[in-house]
This record gives structure tokens, C-alpha cells and sequence, in this order.
């Protein structure tokens, strides 16, 4: 038996979710769809959206799977052959959450990492995304799996999903799977594991990545389950990974909770929380003063800039550190050739040492999340 609480009285409206449905959630034991059980998630997906006032975008995996059916491809698969069969199965998979969802029309968006790395495109998707909620489209998101290769991809759907929930702005992420919550141990290695019902900190959980998370038919695992968390509960996105299929779900619309409840964090701008999951491009060693000055939101200038490592341009993301310690990240204003040449000094300075001075910052405050307790973001 899983991890079943009561979801606390203060929270009695979304006013958005995103769901992400697994693909061991849609598929029977030998990898193929199972149509009762997508259709019984569209269910509660319906009765959830309904009982908190919410609307939902769904992050759906499982198209790889219907298009190995479909043209019947067996394992190992090519890249290409992997490729074509999302494709063939993206259609399929989409037109079954279409009947499934009626009489809501649904939209499909496929997103890539950079649709959610680069500023420009992250804006797009998320204009993309609230003209469809607008119009009282479901969007039904999935990776771009038919053309992105492995440089190019975020790498699983629970990931996507807390990307998701940072685009729409949502006030919760659901993970659904087909295991009820997060073990303190693997409950099929050690019977008598317990479920945790709450997570505080997903830090504090770490050491739980390597448990199972359902059957192999799926691409994550808890570890992904535990980034997702992390990701989304930094931006204040409250986050579930609960079990039951489409019962879980209208348990949740009822106020029970059949799996794990990770607490979020103080809510965090999404431009914040967008710079702070940034693959940094190098990093800027500061004394504790700097660091200091930017826990109380001020902004990075170059005199507390001891040592500039890697080499980054203008306007991409650097780690910032103090005493081997991460302590924030941000946008640049100097490239890293640059910054080396001004670190130390004051910015009245800058001018005289670069023949022109674009600002006084290194990074701006505006472009800037400190990290509290110097803590390492998780590794991308």
C-alpha cells in the first residue's frame, strides 16, 4: 500500500496544473496502448480540472511505444528507427487524447531543450501555451523525440513536465506513474518499506534516486521523478507523483493524496526560476562581500570579482562562488576575455581598461538568483 494523505484544506483551488502521464501509465505489459486506461486518466483529468476550477495541460509520454506497434518494430531500435516511430506513434497518440477529452479541443505542442534553454524560444512556447489555455484548448505536450537527437533533448518527460509547469506558471506539477508515491527503499527489493507521504526537501530525499519507479516500459525512473521535484518546487510549483491512473487522479479531485506531496519552496519569478535551472557556460569567483551584497539582492559588480573561470560570452548564465561554494547564478553583462580584464576594480574603472563601459554590473540583480545556503543545482 502507497503513501495516501489528505490534501490540506488551504488548498482548494488551482487555478492551473500540468499532468504528466507516463508511459507505463498508458501502455499494457507488452508495451502496447491500453486505451481503457488512457481513457480513464482523461477521466480524471476532467473530474480534477472540474473540482478545482483548474485547467490543465497534460505532458503525455507513450508515442514512442504506439509507433513501435504500429509498424511493427521490435527492440533494439536504430536512432532513426526510434525517430520514426515517435512520429507515427505522435499522431496515433494524439488523436486517442483528442476522443478522450472531448467535447475540449486539444492542441499538441512538441518542445526540444532549446525551446526551453533560450530565452527567445522559452517567451514563444509560453505565448504558444497561453493562447491555447485562453481559448479552452487542453495542450498535450510531448518532446520533439522524431527530429532531436540527444544533444538536443531534455531527456525524459518528467523533466518536461516541471519545464511545463514553469511555462504556464502552474500552481501544481502531478506526476502520474504506477507506483503510489516515493519509498524510503525499493518496496518490491524490501517489503516492509514505508511510502512518504511529505517531502519538505527534495535534497533530503537524494539518496532515494536510485529506487524503482514502476515498470520498465517507461524512459524516467525516481530519479527523474526527483529533479522534476526539484525543479518545480524551487519555483514555488507544488509537486505529485501519485499512483492509480485515472482513480488517482479523481482521488486527488476528492482530497486525498495516493502517493508523495513535495512541499514547494517561497515562490520564485519565473524569469528566476528560468536563470536558475541555466546550463552555466562558466563561472565567477567572488569574495564574501560580493556574495554577501548578492544574498541581500544586490547586484554583482566587478570590484568583488576575484577570478573568472571558462570561457562565456555576453549575456550567457555563470555560476557565481564564494569560498568553493555556489552561491547564485546569472546573466552576464561581460564576456569572460572581458571580465579578466576588469575583476578587482571599480566601474569607474571600466571604461579606461575595455575603451567604453555598457554597464556597471557584472550581473545585474534583475538577472540574478541567489542560491541560498550555496547549495549545487542539480547537474543538467
Amino acid at each position: 500500500m502507497g503513501a495516501v494523505s489528505e490534501l490540506p484544506a488551504t488548498v482548494e483551488r488551482w487555478r492551473r496544473l500540468v499532468v504528466k502521464v507516463g508511459t507505463s501509465s498508458l501502455t499494457d505489459l507488452d508495451g502496447r496502448l491500453h486505451r481503457p486506461s488512457l481513457w480513464a486518466i482523461a477521466r480524471g483529468l476532467q473530474v480534477l480540472a472540474a473540482a478545482r476550477g483548474a485547467q490543465v495541460v497534460v505532458v503525455s509520454s507513450g508515442a514512442g511505444a504506439i509507433g513501435r506497434e504500429r509498424l511493427g518494430l521490435a527492440l533494439p531500435l536504430t536512432l532513426p528507427e526510434r525517430q520514426a516511430a515517435a512520429a507515427v506513434g505522435q499522431a496515433l497518440l494524439m488523436l486517442e487524447w483528442e476522443r478522450a477529452l472531448a467535447p475540449a479541443p486539444v492542441a499538441q505542442l512538441l518542445l526540444s531543450a532549446g525551446d526551453v534553454q533560450h530565452r527567445e524560444r522559452y517567451v514563444n512556447a509560453k505565448s504558444a501555451l497561453e493562447a491555447t489555455l485562453r481559448l479552452g484548448v487542453v495542450p498535450v505536450i510531448n518532446e520533439n523525440d522524431s527530429v532531436a537527437t540527444a544533444e538536443l533533448k531534455l531527456g525524459d518527460n518528467d523533466t518536461l513536465s516541471a519545464w511545463s509547469a514553469y511555462l504556464v506558471d502552474a500552481d501544481a506539477l502531478v506526476i502520474l506513474t504506477d507506483v503510489d508515491g516515493l519509498f524510503e527503499a525499493d518496496p518490491r527489493r524490501r517489503p516492509a518499506a514505508r511510502p512518504l507521504q511529505v517531502v519538505e526537501d527534495v535534497d533530503a530525499v537524494a539518496h532515494l534516486a536510485g529506487v524503482r519507479a514502476g515498470s520498465s516500459r517507461g524512459t524516467g525512473g525516481m530519479a527523474t521523478k526527483l529533479r522534476a521535484a526539484r525543479i518545480a518546487t524551487r519555483a514555488g510549483i507544488e509537486t505529485y507523483v501519485i499512483g492509480g491512473g485515472g482513480r488517482g487522479l479523481e482521488a486527488l479531485a476528492a482530497g486525498e493524496v495516493r502517493g508523495t506531496r513535495f512541499l514547494a519552496k517561497s515562490r520564485t519569478s519565473a524569469r528566476k526560476a528560468w536563470i536558475a535551472e541555466q546550463t552555466p557556460r562558466g563561472s565567477v569567483v567572488v569574495d564574501r562581500g560580493a556574495a554577501a551584497a548578492l544574498s541581500q539582492g544586490r547586484s554583482l559588480l566587478p570590484s568583488g570579482v576575484l577570478a573568472v573561470q571558462g570561457r562565456f560570452a555576453f549575456g550567457d548564465p555563470v555560476d557565481i562562488e564564494c569560498d568553493e561554494r555556489l552561491v547564485a547564478r546569472g546573466l552576464t553583462n561581460y564576456a569572460s576575455a572581458a571580465l579578466e580584464r576588469i575583476r578587482g576594480c571599480q566601474t569607474s574603472a571600466i571604461a579606461a581598461l575595455l575603451g567604453a563601459k555598457d554597464y556597471d554590473e557584472v550581473v545585474h540583480r534583475d538577472n540574478l538568483v541567489a542560491l541560498g545556503g550555496g547549495d549545487s543545482m542539480p547537474a543538467r
